[in-house]
């Protein structure tokens, strides 16, 4: 019987302890009964997924967790989301992620204050509407904005400068922008656009109404995460497996699909604490049953809960990742042989709302091999083991093919 493997991937979901939890991280604090039971009869450890010289987003960590080496694949951020839009960029295209922010309301935009990275989540039709207007303003020539899902949206520059140096607007949540406009070659131009569109969106009827319903309104752009198009290895002949990858953002489905990995829709995914679970769950088993021999079902919710410091939020995600995805997933493979692996891509602590560069822990259970161990799965039991991968993306090596003994 062929080997089946699962990595559940919970975005953002380490942490660290919190006085309001006694002491616990959310991970500790949180009923996951079914992760705890995986870990039990499973192996824990700790890999360091962003290398340390580099910046700890989602880009780098779920490459490393996919097994590639972000020294050598890593090129950008938002060319992966591209690659997911069906944006076909040239070899001399530069691409940025361009959020829609809500900032404070001060006249001069250096004085503004970054208050969610999300425009309180903007919904996706909202959202592709903003940046509708602002593509008749601002493209149609070299540079073009196209729309993504809820706040997460794309520009693209052809023959842009590729020397930049630009913030991630969630981790500069609460403070002034100023310090963190545009720097670099080509910088005017992208700090005119942002502080231009603070006048566009203001004033648009959407955000009338979003005020008027008591949610924060998309008064910004804010333009990150430059890149240019990557090279990823196939992972069919990288590891001789067909896989799939379950997500709804467009970031890692990109990934997914520079790897040549099938992207698998799913209804209700949203990227938040609202999305289907479990119904990534059972489109991860129809796949195993229809041929696939691996499926990456990445969740979004721990880390935007994170992001916006909602600690009631981040502890149900990871309740419902563990009743809805890791328990559905245990039930629809019974008698199946199959490794399951649970993990986060990076830290996204509630007390910095932004991500870190921690060893992140990892279980791994197969179900060809139980064994009986007195531990559960969180930061601190996943560190005391002595199992380290300080090069995060040689994990995926060991998931695949390494002896669990």
């Amino acid at each position: 019987m062929a080997v089946k493997y699962v990595v559940v991937l919970g975005d953002g979901m380490a942490d660290f302890p919190l006085k309001a939890l006694q002491g616990k991280t959310a991970l500790q604090w949180a009923r996951i009964p079914h992760m705890d039971r995986l870990a039990r009869q499973g192996i824990m450890g700790l890999a360091k997924t962003v290398p340390e010289d580099m910046n700890p987003g989602s880009d780098t960590a779920n490459l490393s967790v996919l097994g590639y080496d972000p020294h050598r694949y890593y090129n950008g951020r938002s060319p992966f989301e591209a690659a997911s839009m069906g944006i076909q960029m040239a070899e001399t295209d530069v691409s940025f992620r361009c959020n829609l922010v809500t900032v404070s309301t001060e006249e001069e935009y250096e004085e503004k204050t970054m208050l969610d990275h999300s425009s309180d989540e903007i919904s996706t039709g909202e959202g592709a509407a903003l940046i509708r207007e602002v593509q008749e303003r601002w493209g149609g020539g070299e540079i073009n904005f196209y729309p993504g899902t809820s706040y997460r949206h794309l520009m693209v520059w052809q023959q842009g400068p590729e020397r930049w140096k630009l913030t991630p607007p969630h981790d500069i949540l609460d403070r002034k922008v100023g310090p963190y406009l545009p720097a670099g070659e080509g910088s005017e131009t992208l700090s005119q656009i942002m502080r231009e569109s603070a006048g566009l969106l203001e004033a648009h009827p959407i955000n009338a109404k979003r005020k008027q319903r008591g949610l924060g309104p998309a008064n910004s752009l804010w333009i990150w995460g430059e890149g240019k198009k990557p090279l990823l290895k196939d992972f069919t002949s990288k590891y001789g497996l067909k896989g799939s990858v379950i997500s709804a953002v467009d970031l890692v489905k990109g990934i997914g699909i520079c790897a040549g990995l099938e992207i698998i829709e799913v209804e209700g995914a949203t990227g938040t604490i609202h999305t289907n679970f479990r119904g990534k769950a059972e489109a991860a088993l129809k796949a195993l049953g229809s041929g696939q021999d691996f499926v990456y079902i990445h969740l979004e919710a721990p880390d935007e809960a994170s992001h916006r410091n909602e600690l009631e939020n981040k502890v149900k995600s990871m309740e419902y990742i563990d009743e809805q995805v890791v328990k559905t997933l245990r039930e629809g493979l019974e008698g199946e042989d199959y490794r399951l692996m649970v993990l986060p891509d990076h830290y996204t602590p509630l007390s910095l709302r932004t991500h870190t560069k921690d060893p992140v822990p990892f279980l791994i259970y197969d179900s060809r091999r139980p064994r009986e161990v007195d531990q559960s799965y969180d930061e601190v039991q996943a560190g005391s083991t002595g199992l380290y991968f300080p090069e995060g993306y040689r994990l995926m090596d060991f998931f695949l093919t390494g002896e669990l003994d």
